[in-house]
């Protein structure tokens, strides 16, 4: 008589929900700039006349499904209406826009998409905030997924599905 049990994948089949942030973050390839230097007078002026003329040359389709970094590599003065031009061609086309170091940008993109994720989806949900990953992520943006989950979670842990550590858990009414 055979007495050994199947064996079970009690992970697999639990109610919690994974999450994790490294998937905020868009991809690499996703990321499209434009610097500001590209459209000054001798490396040095902003002229509007001919700014206006380059954004209307400019084909803004190349910045479809993309996230759009603003900046200006050199030391110029760039006028704020600058930016507003080209996030106003940009908004047409673009999943999202920044202005910011290119090194810093997808940091900003993860917390903007984190922000606009569907907390109606987790409500009364177990949920594990995953822990390990091949990308360093910011504590902030632990601390800025905590805050939004806390809301309407049941209960949030850290870590893995298989060993994980409680944040908090609410209890039901």
């Amino acid at each position: 008589m055979d007495t050994t049990k199947p064996i079970v994948n009690r992970v697999a089949q639990s109610p919690l929900i994974t999450l994790d942030l490294e998937t905020f973050f868009p991809k690499q390839e996703e990321i499209s700039v434009i610097d500001l230097k590209d459209f000054l007078f001798k490396g040095l002026l902003l002229r509007e006349a001919d700014f206006r003329e380059a954004v209307k040359k400019m084909d803004w389709s190349q910045f479809k499904d993309k996230y759009v970094v603003i900046h200006c590599s050199t030391d110029a003065i760039i006028p704020m209406w600058a930016y507003m031009v080209l996030s106003s061609e940009l908004s047409n086309y673009a999943i999202d826009i920044a202005s910011s170091k290119p090194e810093h940008a997808d940091e900003i993109f993860l917390y903007r998409n984190i922000a606009k994720l569907d907390m109606a989806a987790f409500k009364n949900q177990r949920i594990v905030i995953k822990g390990c990953g091949d990308r360093k992520i910011p504590e902030a943006a632990f601390v800025q997924i905590t805050q939004q989950l806390s809301k309407v979670a049941r209960s949030l842990m850290y870590g893995e599905p298989c060993s994980t550590v409680p944040v908090f858990k609410k209890s039901i009414d």
